[in-house]
């Protein structure tokens, strides 16, 4: 059980989502939004859940959001909102503030005022979905900073059957493997299921099966290369 406190302003689709996840963690989660309908239908999984107007700094201060470990700030639609509420945050000296940026030019503007933790999941979203259509075997894609990924790609044929030594993912690819998702047996109460399940971290001796998922970091340049070899 966490002993932190957070709070989300902006429970659209993303705020939700980030609300409800730092719950099922064990936080303490302050959800605040303009729309009652947004704030009621999020009441129930959250320790608290205000309707409240974030550009008024007494509504702000009436919650203590000053006390919190860190704010996010999710709101999508209206940009003005979001920097007027993040001024507000930043004057209350907010320990942390989190910022949602839709696009390059927002988050300039978010820069500009101080924000150092932006976040654009549309961007990611599109990168994610854009090295999927490229790589049909890419699972998952996560963009880093200076031409660095982490990738989840299903186990190419050409590595199946053989152990990590003897791939050489680091001397010949210069990539690191991270670890492995793996199919296993598990039961319901409706019968036996074959879900993912994560194997930890790999050693030197480790085979990878034809069914591994594998996650991979490394130079995008690189990744690319070691699935364009093992195609």
């Amino acid at each position: 059980m966490s002993d932190q406190r957070f709070a989300v302003i902006g429970l659209g689709q993303f705020g939700s989502a980030i609300a409800k996840n730092l719950s099922k963690r064990g936080a303490e989660v302050l959800a605040i939004d303009s729309s009652l309908d947004k704030v009621e239908s999020l009441k129930d999984e959250v320790s608290h859940a205000v309707a409240l107007d974030a550009t008024d700094k007494k509504a702000l201060l009436s919650q203590n959001i000053q006390d919190v470990d860190a704010v996010v700030v999710a709101i999508g639609e209206n940009f003005q909102g979001l920097l007027l509420t993040t001024f507000l945050l930043m004057e209350l000296k907010v320990k942390r503030i989190i910022a949602r940026a839709m696009g390059s030019d927002q988050r300039k503007v978010l820069e500009k005022m101080g924000i150092t933790e932006i976040l654009s999941p549309e961007d990611e979203v599109g990168g994610n979905v854009a090295e999927m259509l490229i790589n049909p075997e890419v699972v998952m894609c996560i963009q880093l900073p200076d031409d660095y990924e982490i990738v989840e790609v299903k186990a190419p044929q050409e590595i199946c059957g053989r152990n990590l030594e003897d791939i050489g993912l680091r001397q010949k690819y210069k990539l690191n493997l991270v670890t492995l998702l793996r199919k296993q047996e598990g039961s319901t109460s409706e019968g036996t299921t074959k879900d993912y399940h994560i194997i930890g971290v790999p050693d030197s001796n480790t085979v990878i099966e034809k069914t591994d998922i594998i996650v991979i970091f490394g130079l995008t340049k690189n990744i690319e290369r070691f699935l364009e070899i093992n195609k």
